[in-house]
């Protein structure tokens, strides 16, 4: 394949990637499959991607188009070539709010596109739950549902056209089939035909439910739909690759309210669901004790289920109505009392805790793989729909065949549509292959009884597309052969799905092998929850959530580059290839560069997939192979070298600048300046407030220390500042994690007396405090009283405020998170502390990571991507924001802003300082 890797590079405007570790990330889904693909185009532009194709077509080489990677049944892994078009071909080429249409291309994310739809007072209404990250070419290929299915039906229901090009090169509309002329009709003509010759055996064959997505929709090739768009729909990139897309759009809803209807047994929750959809909800979603009790375990979640969840319910419904059916939710209440369920709705008329309930729903298969250890839940029977008026006896029955095999099932989803995800928990490793295969014979059995669709969603692809024969009969399984043919002929689109499938349990197929094995080695940090470094990997389950770019931190590396290897999921990824000798262990370096350890993935990623750690882990094991650098130990060592340097600022400022260049940091950029008022004011011995000075806050702005001091004193604290204490993150950073060690263990010996007497210990760096969080627990035994009592700035002062007191200060503030403040929701906090000024009106600015990240974004090599993270949005921000005082806790946030915007920006603590004896006015900051 080289020469077609050369011959793409040459040729195509896009990135070629051909090397071993691209194609493994590459190889992965959110399926339990596993396939090398022969090569990597992302396309910058249309025509690139058609002249791929063309290159690939011409050489007999297969193509898969892919989209955001997140395929539960495995329709975006193959052996072909993989044309990525989520990158660079994401636009949105028109909006007709008249028409109520919008023209993408296939790479736009739905949660983008409707973001920019929303001030036009509309939106695309197949709100899958990926839908942060599932982009719209892919939605098409799968044919896409979402919660709201009852109301607006699939993606087929909301696809009026799409230009498309066959491997043949044919640059086609598929839409309407009345008038269709030229080449294009004659190909419509043969389908006009077919669908006249095969008429009697579709309307005998299809199932009469809403959610039937297995093969191709022949059902809309005649009337009422006769659209040869939706023959493209749920296709799966076997016929054509879907270049623009025309959708419908429909009306953004003004008003929606949301019942939370509680069961004692799931048997009656999905008996009584025939009765909800008769009071005209636009969604009913299941929810069942298991997806329950592990959203409580996951701290994005836990506050969010403690506020809806009454009792311990067996199963929930979340039943929501929309805008002229929003009163209905009274009719929902006396249903459910008619229903002998009395007091068993929680009402939910707040808007925003009816977003969150949702995220936790949306949440809902990344919750159920936060399962730890070999046994996972696997979809392979997941989108099985039947009527309604059997739901309650069909799971009760496929629950018994569970037990039947040993295992169990948890279950979600939509229940308004007879469509309920639900996922044997098997050991892929070891049997689950030869129990996947007797449970989907039985189930498939078990849905034929009912009348109902094998696939209900989520498509066919690997795991599913042998089961349409089964379904389709030999006549209408021969007749998606024909089409096939007819639009591609030589079979280079996206082979073995839905035409000519492999079988499900082909083991060669698996992410997990015959013969899968990791070796590790000695592992460094304690990965005993997970049961090793290797099981912490694999807690990945590829649904990509963290390509998200609508909230949250997570993932600014991804954000900035747009690149898969970039992305938390394609370090996963490759730390599991190299774990597993499926490339060598160092090519993960790469991956892992641009990681900044924000920790968004720990707190944001619902299956706890902590990057950081990760990251250290792997530097440790690299650093012991190949060595440490002058960077690396100029880095590390800094909080012990500190105080020599602080004796003689103005030598070591200028040996700084000498050899800054030499030590690989950018010249773009200054380092931080010694200065020779560091902090030394211990306090009292006594305390009853322990004040964590890290080296940064002693060495490099002393005065965030002292204000601290004067702060907690006019609370009426004792306080007690140690000295010389570091957390060890600095050498944690560079792998040096022995040395991390000796400083955890000094710092664990210096407060863990104060811990043990209950006295608290507060810091002001969030990434130095939290790591007494965090890290010590990793590095040592016997942390979790100190881990207990430690506490960042505003924590403490939200709860403990003591005697402060403070004076007006008229001033806007513009408030940066850092990502550890974002990570262990210490947001608030911080807000609630600034709301305890009279005067202040604070606007935390929406951020992911700001791009410094420690020593990250003064390293050459980082400089241009630490500023486009900053870019992204944090300096936009700052630049706009006026006389408004700018706030950051983070020693690196503060110096990017400086850097980046020009403007200096105050820890929290020091607002506080200046509002003990504020004027009415607040002056502008200035350096001390």
């Amino acid at each position: 394949m080289k020469s077609l890797a050369e011959r793409l590079a040459r040729e195509l405007d896009g990135e070629v990637l051909f090397d071993a570790a691209s194609r493994g990330r590459y190889s992965t889904d959110a399926s339990i499959y596993q396939v090398q693909p022969i090569g990597v185009v992302v396309p910058r532009s249309e025509a690139a991607a058609r002249a791929a194709m063309a290159i690939a077509a011409e050489q007999g080489v297969p193509i898969l188009p892919r989209g955001a990677g997140s395929s539960q049944c495995g329709q975006s892994v193959g052996a072909a070539l993989v044309i990525d078009h989520s990158k660079y071909l994401n636009r949105v080429l028109e909006v007709d709010a008249q028409a109520g249409t919008a023209l993408v291309q296939p790479g736009v994310v739905l949660d983008a596109l409707n973001a920019q739809l929303r001030s036009s007072g509309l939106w695309f209404p197949v709100d899958v739950s990926t839908s942060a990250q599932a982009t719209i070419g892919g939605m098409t290929g799968n044919n896409s549902c979402g919660s709201r299915s009852i109301e607006y039906g699939n993606m087929v229901h909301n696809v009026l056209a799409i230009d498309a090009v066959t491997a043949s090169g044919k640059q086609w509309r598929f839409g309407p089939m009345a008038g269709a002329s030229g080449e294009y009709g004659e190909f419509v003509q043969k389908l006009q035909s077919l669908y006249e010759r095969e008429k009697a055996e579709i309307e005998a064959r299809f199932p009469k439910v809403l959610r039937k997505v297995a093969g191709y929709n022949l059902d809309h090739l005649g009337a009422p739909h006769a659209n040869a768009a939706h023959l493209l729909v749920g296709s799966e990139g076997t016929l054509a690759y879907s270049e623009r897309i025309l959708l419908k759009l429909s009306p953004l809803p003004q008003k929606r309210t949301l019942g939370v209807c509680h069961f004692k047994t799931f048997y009656r929750a999905m008996e009584v669901t025939q009765h909800i959809v008769k009071l005209g909800p636009s969604a009913v979603e299941l929810v069942d004790r298991t997806m329950i009790g592990l959203a409580r375990e996951i701290p994005a979640f836990e506050k969010t289920v403690s506020a809806f969840i009454q009792d311990d319910p067996d199963a929930i419904l979340l039943v929501e109505f929309a805008d002229e059916r929003a009163g209905r939710l009274k009719d929902l209440v006396q249903l459910m009392a008619d229903l002998g369920l009395p007091g068993s709705v929680v009402e939910v008329a707040d808007e925003r805790l009816q977003k969150q309930i949702w995220e936790v729903r949306k949440a809902g298969l990344n919750i159920m793989m936060s399962m730890k250890g070999d046994g996972k839940p696997v979809s392979f029977i997941e989108d099985c729909a039947v009527p309604l008026e059997h739901l309650a006896e069909y799971t009760a029955r496929l629950t018994a065949i569970f037990e039947k095999y040993g295992t169990r099932g948890t279950w979600y989803a939509h229940a308004s549509v007879g469509t309920l995800h639900v996922r044997p928990v098997l050991d892929m490793r070891r049997d689950g292959a030869a129990k996947m295969r007797a449970i989907a014979e039985e189930a498939c059995a078990l849905v034929k009884q009912y009348k109902g669709a094998y696939s209900g969603e989520h498509g066919d692809g690997l795991v599913r597309s042998e089961w349409i024969a089964p379904f389709f009969g030999p006549r209408l399984t021969a007749a998606l052969g024909e089409i096939k043919g007819w639009l591609d002929p030589k079979g280079l689109m996206n082979p073995g799905k839905i035409v000519r499938p492999s079988k499900m349990d082909d083991r060669t197929l698996f992410r997990f092998k015959p013969g899968y094995e990791t070796r590790l080695p000695l592992q460094v940090l304690d990965w005993s929850e997970w049961g090793g470094f290797d099981k912490a990997v694999e807690m990945c389950n590829n649904n990509g959530h963290c390509r998200k770019f609508d909230a949250g931190t997570m993932c600014p590396s991804y954000r900035a580059t747009m690149d898969e290897q970039h992305l938390t999921r394609g370090r996963a990824n490759t730390l599991r290839l190299a774990l597993s000798n499926q490339i060598p262990f160092d090519e993960a370096k790469d991956a892992l560069d641009l990681c900044v350890s924000c920790k968004g993935c720990k707190r944001e990623c619902p299956t706890g997939v902590d990057m950081a750690r990760m990251k250290v882990e792997f530097t440790a094991q690299y650093k012991a192979k190949h060595g440490f650098t002058a960077r690396d130990r100029a880095i590390a060592y800094l909080p012990r070298y500190a105080p020599w340097a602080a004796r003689t600022p103005r030598l070591a400022n200028a040996a700084s600048k000498l050899l800054r260049s030499a030590l690989g940091f950018s010249s773009d950029r200054d380092l931080p300046r010694w200065r020779d008022d560091v902090f030394t004011d211990t306090g009292t011995p006594g305390a009853d407030v322990v004040l964590f000075v890290d080296t940064f806050n002693r060495y490099f702005e002393p005065e965030n220390a002292r204000a601290a001091m004067r702060v907690l004193r006019a609370a009426g604290y004792d306080v007690h500042a140690p000295e010389g204490l570091c957390c060890g993150r600095t050498f944690l950073s560079a792998g040096m994690v022995d040395e991390a060690k000796r400083e955890a263990g000094r710092l664990l010996r210096a407060l863990a007396p104060y811990a043990e007497r209950g006295v608290p210990i507060v810091g002001l760096e969030p990434s130095c405090l939290f790591s007494l969080r965090d890290e010590l627990g990793v590095l040592l035994p016997g942390t979790e009283t100190v881990a207990k009592n430690a506490w960042l700035f505003e924590e403490f002062l939200a709860q403990r405020p003591g005697k402060l007191s403070f004076a007006e200060m008229k001033r806007k503030v513009l408030l940066h998170g850092h990502c550890h403040q974002k990570a262990f929701a210490a947001m608030p906090a911080v807000e609630k502390v600034l709301a305890m000024v009279p005067g202040l009106s604070v606007q935390t600015v929406q951020t992911s990571c700001c791009g410094m990240a420690g020593s990250f974004g003064y390293e050459a090599e980082h400089y241009e991507v630490s500023m486009r993270m900053g870019e992204l949005a944090l300096l936009p921000e700052v630049r706009k924001a006026g006389d408004a005082l700018v706030v950051a806790d983070g020693t690196s946030c503060r110096q990017q802003i400086a850097h980046g915007a020009g403007r200096e920006a105050w820890h929290v603590v020091r607002v506080l300082e200046a509002a003990l004896s504020a004027p009415r006015t607040a002056p502008s900051p200035a350096r001390p």
